[in-house]
């Protein structure tokens, strides 16, 4: 018993301390979307659930989403092949698939109000609302970091020696994309 504990008294933690709080925060998120999931399973089997179609609209941004990880991965990898003038266009490029993928949801909202959805009357409708709204103002969050992270590319501050914005960045980037695959799929099996 003695000898494991020294052996563990050796061992150093190797997560960047940013890096272990960014996942802290998405393992958060995770259980908040869990539960707001969780909560529309439970209401949708009251009974009290009038179903409508999702805007056609979700389905292009989804697409959009995962032209944005691929626009995000490759900025990383020419940070790490040191490919400077590619990882300011594969990020700029990011940036702007994101602003249109929150441009998209706004849209979708039109839709959904054009169709009398509203966020009051309609339970589906409010879930449909808080999970879309939820993940929305996570991805501002995410904007936000991408544009320190784009700042950075363009004073020369991102590259193979300096990664940890980038590299935080695409992991919190591909994180929301891969909650609103969820969100997406989640609201169409059971819508």
């Amino acid at each position: 018993m003695e000898m494991a504990l020294k052996k563990t008294e050796g061992t150093q933690f190797k997560m960047h301390p940013q890096k272990f709080a960014m996942w802290l925060f998405m393992v958060s998120v995770v259980m908040l979307f869990a539960a707001f999931t969780s909560a529309y399973v439970v209401k949708q089997s009251s009974g009290v659930w009038l179903d409508f179609d999702l805007p056609f609209m979700f389905d292009i941004t989804t697409g959009i989403v995962v032209l944005s990880s691929v626009f995000m991965h490759l900025a990383y990898h020419y940070a790490k092949t040191n490919e400077i003038k590619k990882l300011k266009t594969f990020l700029v490029l990011t940036a702007i698939t994101g602003f249109a993928f929150l441009a998209g949801q706004l849209i979708a909202w039109q839709e959904l109000i054009n169709d009398g959805v509203f966020f009051v009357g309609n339970p589906a409708g409010s879930f449909v609302y808080v999970l879309s709204g939820l993940h929305g103002f996570h991805l501002v969050s995410a904007v936000i970091f991408l544009f320190i992270v784009v700042i950075s590319a363009f004073k020369y501050k991102v590259h193979s020696k300096s990664l940890l914005r980038i590299e935080m960045c695409t992991t919190y980037w591909h994180f929301l994309g891969g909650i609103w695959l969820y969100l997406y799929l989640f609201l169409t099996l059971n819508h």
